[in-house]
């Protein structure tokens, strides 16, 4: 029979300093796809719909209080260890008499909603802590899980306080409990600093409550899923975890990969069916994609809403606010910014387009500009449907070119354009004959003089 739920709350440890990252930057605010690992975490959590979540954070870390706002956080105003970080985070759970404490860490983000689950199943049938095991190939620092008799757990050691038994086993701790909400502050307030780091150790919780008579277990994970981050190589790694679970789900879900290991994908990324990803393309985030587009190579993309039947690339960047319609083409060297690009419009080469609107069925030559800023603010460019740009066109705006009409390549358009109208802009030209051969004549007499 399966286990009754129970409430939940659950504490994210992210006061780290994370002094090996060698960054400014809090460890738990590097990114994973497009966002910050305790971000990322967090999404996991809301999956198992906790009564509460607080994150702890370390003085002067208002960023990462803003990153998770609106959820509330505690200061853990001295680092005295995870026992003191859960202490910090009690307040916040002072009414929470019943049911399951969720420990998290923010710096651990790849745990998967399941494996949590089985963690407060195993709660929920009655144990007062329950900790989350694995089996890493390289056991190294880790702390140690200790089992009784009985197959239940015994005691966690620190790695720091092992013997050369005890190191060499190879069931280690994730750092991740369960405790019984009840009994938590009791266990938290029986704990002391005589250990190897002078720290309060959260995983003398286990001895604790075994001396009490209470019963502890183990449930047990896959390495991968955790892999904690405490450097930029193991940042490096989580990434490439992660790319391949979200190339898998955009196959798994229709679209085709020419080359899924260079594509990279941010973890808001949406594509339909039949779309075709060729290799080497970012997604940055907030990109939607559409049934039946084709993103060819080299392209980037962030902020961008791609409609049915486009093709975009090769070499092509669509930057935030980039709307592209139906059957659009955007081709190679051509830059959309904050710009919609009507059905069936196409900019095949070589183009800025920035603050505008092009209509239906409109032909951007290659060498067009959008001239959308002045020095001082932003101006808006309108094309109308089925307009016609020349190559090398720079559309000053403000400025609208009517439906229709045509701009002569070369033009710089500094007014607006009527409907149908055709707009031409150049110097006049002058061929002089013989020129060319007189001009050289005259060099080379004047270099024979000396």
């Amino acid at each position: 029979m399966a286990a009754a739920k129970t409430p939940v709350d659950v504490v994210v440890l992210a006061a780290g300093l994370g002094t090996r990252m060698k960054s400014a930057l809090p460890k738990v605010m590097h990114p994973l796809a497009g966002r910050p690992m305790v971000a990322h975490l967090l999404a996991t959590v809301a999956g198992l719909a906790p009564q509460r979540v607080v994150v702890v954070v370390g003085p002067g870390m208002e960023a990462v209080a803003r990153a998770v706002a609106p959820l509330p956080t505690a200061v853990q105003a001295d680092r005295r260890g995870t026992g003191d970080a859960v202490k910090v985070a009690l307040p916040a759970l002072a009414d929470f008499a019943a049911g399951t404490v969720l420990v998290l860490y923010g710096d651990t983000p790849l745990i998967s909603a399941g494996t949590m689950q089985r963690v407060l199943d195993s709660r929920a049938a009655g144990h007062a802590i329950v900790v989350l095991g694995f089996r890493p190939a390289e056991p190294g620092g880790y702390g140690r899980l200790v089992l009784g008799r009985d197959g239940g757990l015994d005691r966690i050691v620190e790695a720091k306080d092992a013997g050369p038994k005890l190191f060499a086993s190879g069931l280690c701790n994730s750092g991740v409990m369960a405790f019984d909400a009840a009994t938590l502050p009791g266990l938290l307030a029986r704990l002391d600093t005589n250990n190897a780091k002078g720290e309060f150790y959260l995983t003398d919780t286990v001895a604790h409550a075994r001396a009490d008579g209470r019963s502890c277990a183990v449930v047990e994970g896959g390495e991968e899923e955790l892999l904690g981050i405490n450097s930029r190589a193991e940042l490096a790694v989580a990434e490439a975890v992660v790319q391949r679970e979200l190339r898998a789900r955009a196959m798994a879900g229709g679209a085709t990969l020419l080359d899924p290991a260079t594509v990279w994908l941010s973890h808001d990324t949406t594509m339909g069916r039949d779309v075709i990803i060729g290799p080497s393309v970012v997604f940055a985030p907030g990109v939607t994609v559409a049934d039946n587009v084709e993103i060819r190579a080299f392209s980037h993309l962030e902020g961008a809403k791609i409609a049915s039947g486009a093709i975009i690339g090769p070499f092509a960047r669509l930057r935030p606010g980039a709307e592209i319609g139906a059957n659009a083409h955007i081709g190679n060297f051509v830059e959309i910014k904050a710009s919609t690009i009507g059905a069936g419009a196409k900019a095949n080469h070589l183009a800025y387009v920035g603050d505008a609107t092009v209509g239906a069925g409109a032909n951007l030559g290659a060498g067009t500009i959008t001239c959308n800023y002045d020095g001082w603010n932003k101006h808006r460019t309108v094309i109308g449907d089925g307009a016609f740009i020349g190559s090398h066109v720079a559309l000053v705006a403000p400025v609208t070119v009517g439906n229709g009409a045509i701009v002569g390549a070369g033009s710089v358009v500094t007014q607006d354009v009527p409907e149908d109208a055709l707009y031409v802009e150049r110097a006049e030209a002058r061929t002089q004959i013989g020129w060319a051969a007189a001009r050289r004549a005259s060099r080379a007499a004047k270099r024979k003089a000396g």
